[in-house]
């Protein structure tokens, strides 16, 4: 089962992939260090795939909910550890 992320919603890079996709009309493999384990970005649209359209300080990228987490859960798993 994919995770859901609500449009607008913040989300963390938690693994990297092999490669990531751009975000545009003709998307375009990118290496993986384009980003980081640990970036934040905004979840712009959910796209066909399982992919997650998400902007970056780089870029806008494609991601499988895989490689993501929302801030908002992993906030809460921080709090609720302490």
């Amino acid at each position: 089962m994919s995770q859901e992320f609500a449009i607008g919603s913040k989300v963390r890079v938690v693994a990297l992939p092999p490669y990531i996709k751009t975000a545009e009309p003709m998307p375009m493999l990118r290496p993986p260090d384009v980003i980081y384990i640990g970036e934040e970005g905004i979840v712009l649209d959910r796209r066909p795939g399982g992919y997650w359209g998400i902007r970056f300080a780089k870029g806008a990228f494609l991601l499988d909910s895989q490689y993501i987490e929302s801030t908002e859960n992993a906030l809460k798993s921080h709090l609720e550890s302490e």
